[in-house]
């Protein structure tokens, strides 16, 4: 399995490692992609994400040359092989409020892009690309992309993008809103981890709530929004870290978050 999960202060950092297919991935890897989110939600001790790729890509979504013929019946599937395996390798219909960081190598299109779009903060290489591919093939991009895009850049620009089904550039997708940073290759790692030491430097069910807050007010009238939010607040405000904050700031000292 070429999906490596390693867990360090908080932060996991998931790893494509399949540079010889570009990192694309037959049913085995959606799977352990799966698998790897899985993990991370259910982890109470895991407070955010990290997920990368080796070599020229980060993702570029199915292996044609096998999850094709694996869906048709040529390939043999695993055992534990289920639909919807590949739906939640991509985070899409799958419930994780915790944050996640995208550290983008190279190329990111076709399921990488739908993966993207349920990603919290991304970064990028300058040598990275960007597609959503789908059309060019005659197929149509099921994974999510469709919906989160148009929410997430200006109409027009996610539009061109959807429509011309054209590979973009870093800085091109800088410009489009898609990314948060473009650093140097020596950086990407180091970007990252900065940025989720920043986060988890927070209460970890505060961040969540607030993601929560987010996803779920998005798809809410403006009225059930505030009130999911009073909800969510309510949450917080009970938890052991409202309590800690307050004394840690009172106290001139950094807070001792216990994730409760």
């Amino acid at each position: 399995m070429a999906i490596h999960y390693e867990m360090e202060d908080h932060i996991v950092t998931i790893t494509i490692d399949r540079p010889e297919r570009k990192n694309a991935m037959d049913m085995e890897h959606f799977t352990g992609l799966a698998d790897s989110w899985r993990r991370f939600r259910d982890d109470t001790d895991a407070w955010i994400a990290i997920i990368t790729g080796v070599g020229s890509a980060f993702c570029t979504g199915a292996d044609l040359k096998t999850f094709i013929p694996q869906v048709t019946g040529e390939l043999p599937k695993p055992d534990n092989w289920k639909p919807e395996n590949g739906v939640h390798a991509v985070l899409k219909d799958f419930e994780l409020y915790k944050p996640i960081i995208a550290a983008v190598n190279g190329d990111c299109v076709a399921g990488g892009m739908e993966m993207l779009g349920g990603i919290d903060i991304r970064i990028a290489t300058p040598n990275a690309r960007f597609g959503v591919l789908e059309p060019k093939r005659g197929l149509f991009a099921g994974g999510g992309t469709t919906v989160r895009l148009p929410r997430q850049l200006a109409f027009p620009a996610a539009m061109e993008f959807l429509l011309t089904a054209d590979l973009i550039s870093a800085d091109q997708a800088m410009s489009m809103g898609l990314l948060n940073r473009v650093v140097a290759p020596e950086e990407l790692m180091p970007t990252a981890r900065d940025f989720a030491k920043r986060i988890t430097a927070n209460a970890p069910l505060a961040v969540q709530a607030t993601k929560e807050s987010v996803l779920q007010g998005l798809a809410m009238e403006l009225p059930d929004a505030y009130q999911n939010e009073r909800r969510l607040a309510g949450k917080v405000f009970g938890t052991e870290d409202a309590k800690e904050g307050p004394r840690a700031f009172a106290e001139k000292r950094p807070p001792r978050w216990q994730g409760k």
